[in-house]
């Protein structure tokens, strides 16, 4: 009987003897992701819904008087987007290989998203209603907080792949992790503005 064993040895490994597994689009945590941020991007469009149904057919008692400032959550926003930029930056260092340039956008991205809860807490402090108090309040705090909720998931996103790049687990070939963490942190910084734009911009638009 032929004897058709054989060792696998550095070398082979280094020419791509070996597979890789599929990564970007092509993974099937990729597809994973795209349904779940499906999924989670339905939920927003209801609550926006329900804060538009209110505005359009409360005949101008919906909104409250103190009207929702740009002092906090302007400033927020921008931190926001920023992080999605470095964020963008580091996944682009897994693509060439760059383990530091990687670590560097993860480590950025985690502390820009702590800066961004840390003003959205504030400003809830700052608040002189509540949840209960009307059905604006609870609206406000409800999509606020769901989206609060989103961005604390994504900054544990972001820490295990931060720790994973410093162990060592991704290269030029394998960092489909890494993209799949990035499009969520896009999807909650896109939503953001979704939320912004109905929150704090809308009522000022008559």
């Amino acid at each position: 009987m032929t004897d058709l064993s054989f060792q696998i040895g550095e070398e082979d490994i280094e020419i791509g003897l070996l597979p890789v597994g599929s990564a970007g689009r092509k993974s099937s945590g990729w597809f994973g992701m795209m349904t779940l941020i499906a999924t989670e991007a339905s939920l927003f469009v209801y609550l926006l819904f329900s804060y538009y149904y209110f505005v359009i057919w409360s005949h101008g008692t919906f909104l409250p008087k103190d009207l929702p400032k740009f002092e906090l959550s302007g400033p927020d926003t921008i931190v926001l987007l920023l992080s999605s930029v470095v964020v963008w930056w580091g996944e682009k260092g897994a693509r060439i290989g760059s383990r530091r340039r990687l670590s560097l956008g993860l480590l950025g991205g985690i502390v820009l998203g702590a800066i961004f809860v840390s003003v959205q807490l504030v400003e809830w402090s700052n608040k002189h209603y509540q949840f209960n108090s009307s059905p604006y309040s609870s609206l406000y705090f409800t999509i606020t907080g769901f989206h609060l909720v989103h961005v604390v998931v994504g900054i544990l996103v972001l820490l295990i792949l931060l720790v994973w790049s410093l162990l060592g687990y991704f290269d030029s070939k394998r960092h489909a992790p890494v993209a799949i963490g990035a499009v969520y942190w896009h999807f909650v910084d896109a939503v953001w503005l979704a939320v912004f734009f109905t929150i704090y911009v809308t009522p000022y638009l008559g």
